[in-house]
């Protein structure tokens, strides 16, 4: 698979790299993985919120009306 990019998107993949201290491919594997990793967990914390809404809703709503 080839990755092609602008000038300026090359550019930010090298910066990002350097600040890494890795290869540009390394660091376009730690790019996708840290976006996947953060997709999943915002998945996870809306699913977590939700059933934490559905168990103590009730209770929430009471306190807030104290």
């Amino acid at each position: 698979m080839n990755l092609r990019l602008d000038d300026q998107d090359a550019a930010l993949l090298k910066s990002l790299a350097e600040a890494q201290g890795v290869s540009m491919h390394e660091a376009v594997l730690r790019a996708i993985r840290r976006s996947a990793w953060e997709l999943g967990h915002t998945a996870r914390v809306r699913e977590a919120s939700e059933e934490m809404q559905d168990r103590w809703g009730d209770v929430l709503r009471r306190l807030g009306e104290a």
